[in-house]
This record gives structure tokens, sequence and C-alpha cells, in this order.
């Protein structure tokens, strides 16, 4: 027995590695359900919990108050191999319920029914009014150490390592509504660093609707659906929404932006964030400065155009989700660079005549530039949705010491909200104990009691100053970098509810957004503004906001005015210059190709230039995904294997299209009228959604008949030749601009 262990050992070596190879060659799909392939049979063997998959890991294991437990992270999941009730008494049948008798009445004493339907019965928790429909994932961000000379915060400096969670989301859709809606996204990061956790709380937007916090209220019900009917969901194409902006002229900078291409991003990694507010910083020296944050994706900014929007929420609600969880899990993580404006911190808190304290405004890159200060890389997917995105508790009071408020009203409103928000969400004022909240330094903060109090607290004097619990816990001296709120002297001023002058400005910001837009991307506003203010009812709100645009900019009000059959109006005033920031465009730019996903039409006679292009573009760190007529092994030995078939693939899957020939009508295609079909007609739809799309698309072989029968067999961006290698080339030089713009011209200038 003892002879026979090495020989064992080695030959399940040697396997282990056969498998690593093979899974080099062939890395697994992405999406697979579980750690491990199930058997076709139900096991009956008892085991313990499967460990999660490799992409997958859970909040830290600290203490409810900050301790390093040291504990691995599969503690906090179920435990050994037998069902148990919640008091860990096993059991041994959970599909029938205690009865007199197998016909007879369901007993009150059947304590395991009562506890599982009661849990069940209290699963849900109530959603997020606002950012309900959200997705998140882990990370670490590492500093630069660059922004030392403007803020001391410790997770800044230098190589300094510092998890984070980040959650991502839409603003107005219930938890239930789709992914890839118009709306503003949330990109909100919680930071665990070794002096506390802090927040940044942003959007894919650096500009909000409303001035004033009072506001948010107004402002989120008349965007939600109507409350008489509950419709329509997770859209601001209704008369509500547009009654208020047309009225709150404020809202016309944000509203240029939500009516863009930024408000149907392409995906969470190719989504810009901005803290929105501007920040006090404050270095080692003592000394202020104003600031804003963004997050730069290292991918560059890309969005959906609307129709392929519209064909994904019904193709694939949970598009965005799915895309960044299948990145991590393919080791395609997302990177995001966090940069700082940096101003100035004046008594009049402006910069270049821009109010800072308005978070309707921003403040061009061309005149403030962005900092780079640190790195975001997100590489692990969650273990549990509802334990960590669901019950992640985010607030912009959670600061470090070098990162301060101003008197942004929006901002001060917020301080109130998001503390309040979690009372009721998450069951009382415990909810930085949920294990994703918890924060990873030492917490003790004389908080007792209250619902969900997971810490065990030891003495007797939750007070200070005391002497029976030795003092403890201690103020800290300024040798252990408290926060300490910077003493920003106060005005002798009277209460009033008014805002200053400078927030009174409401068009030319919005002007300034308009003319940095390429011809492409300002057609795409003109769309989005006829499409919503079609959908209104009341042709007066249509007229109002009509009016609002003929003050941002004449151009805009007339494309907007004759597609919706009405007059334009004439400008009330004479609008300001403005000078155009080319970093607001998200065209003419060239970005890395990393995690973009090819779709591959397989034609069974090529395998081989199949083959070689999936090899080609796994190295090049995008994702190879191939389409047949059937799934499963294309042939014997190859080693490919189809996951789409011509019936589950639908081309808003792809960021370009290549055609390895083309392959004839599929045993379930539907029949031609004329019955003269030589291509399958799933995949001449394919190719001309692509096509309408602005994608790249590339062929060899005999893909010209494809083409040809799609009546796409020109143009920019359309690439055949006899070598596959070279035809994807030149597919991937398109990538990097993201889409052939050109291949249809802007009637706009």
């Amino acid at each position: 027995m003892a002879s026979g262990k090495p020989g064992k050992l080695v030959k399940a070596a040697l396997e282990k590695a056969v498998e690593k190879v093979a899974e080099l060659v062939n890395p697994p799909i992405p999406g697979a359900p579980g750690s491990e392939p199930p058997s076709l049979e139900e096991p009956v063997e008892p085991r313990g919990p499967l460990a999660p998959k490799a992409d997958q890991t859970g909040p830290e294991t600290v203490s409810p108050t900050g301790a390093d437990t040291g504990a691995p992270q599969l503690s906090n999941g179920q435990q050994g191999e037998y069902l148990t009730t919640s008091a860990g008494l096993r059991l041994y049948d959970t599909d029938h319920s205690l009865k007199a008798g197998e016909r007879g009445p369901t007993l009150l004493q059947d304590h395991h029914l009562r506890e599982k339907v009661m849990h069940f019965d209290h699963e849900r928790i109530p959603e997020r009014v606002v950012h309900a429909r959200g997705y998140g994932a882990h990370g670490v961000f590492v500093g630069y150490g660059t922004g030392a000379n403007v803020c001391r915060a410790g997770f800044l400096a230098n190589g300094v390592e510092t998890p984070v969670f980040v959650r991502f989301s839409t603003v107005v859709g219930s938890r239930g509504s789709a992914d890839a809606v118009r709306d503003t996204r949330g990109f909100a990061t919680k930071f665990y660093t070794q002096e506390g956790n802090f927040d940044l709380v942003g959007n894919n937007i650096p500009v909000f609707f409303i001035q004033d916090g009072i506001k948010f209220p107004d402002i989120i019900h008349a965007a939600k659906p109507h409350p008489d009917r509950e419709i329509p969901q997770a859209q601001s194409a209704h008369d509500t929404f547009w009654d208020f902006v047309s009225t709150h002229t404020e809202a016309t900078h944000h509203v240029m932006w939500n009516m863009s291409d930024r408000a149907i991003p392409r995906s969470y990694r190719t989504m810009e964030g901005f803290g929105v507010h501007t920040f006090r910083l404050v270095n080692a020296e003592g000394e202020t400065a104003l600031a804003k944050f963004h997050w730069k994706p290292k991918l560059g900014v890309h969005s959906l155009v609307w129709e392929e929007a519209q064909m994904i929420n019904g193709f694939d609600p949970d598009y965005h989700r799915r895309d960044l969880a299948d990145a991590i899990e393919s080791g395609a993580y997302p990177q995001w660079e966090l940069g700082l404006q940096v101003f100035p911190d004046t008594p009049r808190q402006t910069f270049e005549g821009i109010d800072l304290l308005d978070p309707t405004k921003f403040v061009p890159e061309e005149l403030a530039p962005v900092q780079p200060v640190g790195m975001l890389t997100l590489n692990r997917n969650t273990l549990n949705y509802f334990a960590e995105t669901e019950q992640v508790a985010f607030h912009l009071g959670n600061l470090v010491p070098g990162i301060d408020v101003t008197d942004d009203p929006l901002f001060q409103a917020r301080l109130f909200s998001y503390l309040d928000t979690q009372l009721t969400r998450l069951a009382g004022p415990n909810f930085n104990q949920i294990p994703i909240n918890r924060p990873h330094t030492a917490v003790n903060d004389m908080f007792r009691d209250g619902f969900h109090q997971h810490a065990v607290h030891a003495g007797v004097a939750p007070y200070r100053p005391n002497t029976l619990d030795g003092g403890n816990p201690f103020e800290t001296g300024p040798d252990a970098r408290p926060f300490v709120e910077v003493a920003q002297p106060l005005a002798k001023v009277a209460k009033v509810r008014q805002s200053p002058v400078s927030f009174a400005d409401h068009y030319t910001q919005p002007r300034l957004f308009w003319q940095s837009l390429s011809p492409v991307e300002k057609e795409h506003v003109v769309r989005a503004f006829t499409f919503e203010l079609g959908k209104c009812y009341e042709q007066a709100i249509k007229e109002r906001e009509l009016q609002v645009l003929a003050n941002v900019d004449t151009v805009l009000c007339q494309e907007v005015a004759r597609g919706l059959g009405l007059p334009a109006p004439t400008v009330t005033g004479r609008p300001k210059k403005v000078t155009p920031s080319p970093a607001l465009s998200q065209v003419g730019h060239s970005w890395p190709v990393d995690g973009r996903i090819i779709g591959i039409v397989v034609d069974p006679a090529d395998l081989d230039g199949v083959r070689a292009v999936r090899e080609v573009i796994l190295a090049a760190g995008m994702v190879p995904l191939l389409i047949a007529a059937t799934g499963g092994p294309l042939d014997a030995d190859s080693g490919l294997v189809a996951q789409r078939t011509f019936l589950t693939a639908r081309s808003v899957e792809f960021d370009a299209l290549l055609l390895a020939g083309s392959p004839p009508p599929a045993p379930d295609a539907l029949p031609s009228p004329n019955g003269k079909a030589v291509v399958d007609p799933r995949v001449v739809l394919m190719v001309q959604e692509c096509f309408r799309h602005s994608k790249a698309i590339g062929g060899w072989g005999n893909a010209a008949v494809a083409l040809e029968a799609a009546g796409c067999a020109d143009g920019p961006g359309v690439v055949l030749g006899d070598d596959a290698a070279s035809v994807l080339g030149d597919v991937t030089k398109l990538l990097g601009t993201h889409r052939v713009w050109e291949r249809f011209p802007a009637s706009i200038s």
C-alpha cells in the first residue's frame, strides 16, 4: 500500500498538470454557476459545501469591531455536511410538513416549517428608493503618492494597497428593471482604509439635476413611474419628468448629459465616474485646497447606440452585471485611474468664474487637468449578492483625515440622507456591523444595543470620561492622525432660503457640453430628446422644454422641434460664448481592446482558421465567442466548442463580428419565402445589426456571400481577406476607436 502511494501522487500531479495546460489552451467559458460541474444523478454521499469559484471572494473576516479574526473567508458561509435549523439542529426531512396523518391537517408544533416559512417571508428588505438596481465587486486600490502635496489621506500614499468594494447602479429603475436603460449610473466606492472607511459615492455624470438637496424628493418623484399606473419603469420618457426639468431649468445641464450617449454605457468597465461635489482636501502641513474626484476607465469611455440598448433590454436585461462578472472571472480585470482636479481654496470658492459649490456645474479638464493619484482594479466577484451588494451601506460622511466636506447645499443634504436611509433599509443603527460594511481598523464607538447588535461589548462604562473602564476609550491626540474638520470661517449672515446669484446661469455649461460633442454624438442627443419628448402626452410640456433648448443652442432646438412637428421658439437672451472641451467627447480617441468581445461565426469548412484567430484573440486579452449552427464540440478532436448558436446569439453581445465563411441555413432555420436562401437568415440578421450599429465586421473564405445577402458587402469598417489573421488584425485596429462612426456620416455639424 505504502509503495504504491508515490505512484498515485505522481499520476495525480500529471493529471492536474495536463488539466492546467488544457485550461491555458482552452480557458473555461465564464458564467459557470458553480465551482464544480454537477453530476447527472443526485449526490447521496454527504459532503461539505463546495468552495467558491476562483473569481469569488466575500467580505474580509474582521470582527464587528474591526479586528482581524484570521478566520478563513468560508467561515462566514454555511458549514457542515448536513441540513440544520438556524440553531444547528440536524433535520431528516425538509420536503414534508408535520401532519396529523399523511392526509391530515398540518400541526402548529412543526417548528421547522414555521422557521423556514418565517425566514422566507422576510427575505426581502426595502429596496433603495434610488439606485435600487445595482451590482458590486471587490477590488484593490493602489496609491501613486502623487496626491500627497494636496491630501494627507493615507490610502493615497505611494504603494499603499487598500481593499475596496464598488457598487454600480442605475438611479430610476426598481431592482427588477433592466441594465441598459437611459439613466444616470451610480459609481460608489467603499475604501477600507487603515484610517477608517472612506466612501466616494458618485455618478457617471459629473453634474446633478438640482442645486439644493431639499429638491431631491421632487426630482426623484418626477423621474419615477407615475404613481397612478406605476409606469413607465426605469425611464425618463414621460410627462412628470419633463414637467419638472422644464420648470426647474437648473436641471438642463444634467439633462444634456442624460440625453447623450453617456447615459447608456457599453459596460461598467467603459464608464467614467465622478465625485460630483467639490471636496476640501488637507495636506500634512494643514494647507487646504478644493478638489473634484474623477474615475478614468483604462479601456476608455464607450457607449451603446439606442437601438442596441433597446434590444439588449429584451435579449439580456442583466447585460451590464453579466459583462462585469464575466470579465472578472476571465481575468480581464477592469481598471480605473483615480484623478483629482485641484483648485485654490479661496473665500469665493470659484475657479475661472465657475462656482465650485454648484453641483450642476463642472470644470473643463482643459482649465484644470485631472491629476492621477491611484489605480483601482476590480478582481473578485461577490460570494453572495444579498449579503454584499444589497446590504452595502454608503455614506458621504465616511471620511478620512485629509478629506473634508464643503458647503455645497446638495452635499450637505446627502450627509443627512444616507444615514437616515439605512435605519429603514437595514433595520436599525448597527448596519456598519454587517460584514460588507465593517471597517478594517479598530472600532471603539461606545454605541450600544439596538437591532442586530453583533458585537459583544465588555466593560460597564460606555461613556466618557470614565474611570470604571480605565478611561477607555480615549480621544485621539494630534500625533495619531485624527479626523479634524477644517476650521472654515463662517460669515456673519442672516438665515435665508435662497441660492447665490452665481447659481442662476442654467444654460452656459449645457451649451459648452453640446458644442464639445462630435457630429455623430450631437445627432444622438437630438434623437434622444425627440424620442423622450415624443413620449410625453401634454403638448405644453414639449413646448416648454423646446424653450429651454432654444436657450442652450439654436440648432439643437430646431432639430428637436422638427422631429416633434412643432415650431422652434426663439432665444430669450443673448447666449454666452463658450470654448468647447474636447475631453467631453467619446469620439476621436484610440483605446485598449482588453476584454472586448469578438463573435466568430463558424464555418465547419475552416476550423483551422477559427482556431487560429481564437488563439490570437485570447492572447490579446479579448474574449472570443464561437457561434455555430448547433452547440457543443465542433468536431471530435479540435477542442473547439460553440458557445452560442445561430438561435441563441444576437449582435448586441459582440463588439465586432468575424465570419469564417457563409454557413448555409441550419435545420432549425425558418424557410425563406422563395426557398433560395444560401446563408442562414440569423447570420444575415447578425451582420445587418452589426453594420447598422457601426461595429467592425471581418470575414474570410466565402464570407462575402453572407455580406452580400445582408446588403453589407462594402463600406467603412467591413474587412474581407483571404487570411484570417490579417483580417483580425484590421478589425482589432478598428476596435480601438470602439465603432466605425464614419459608416453613417452625421447630418449635424
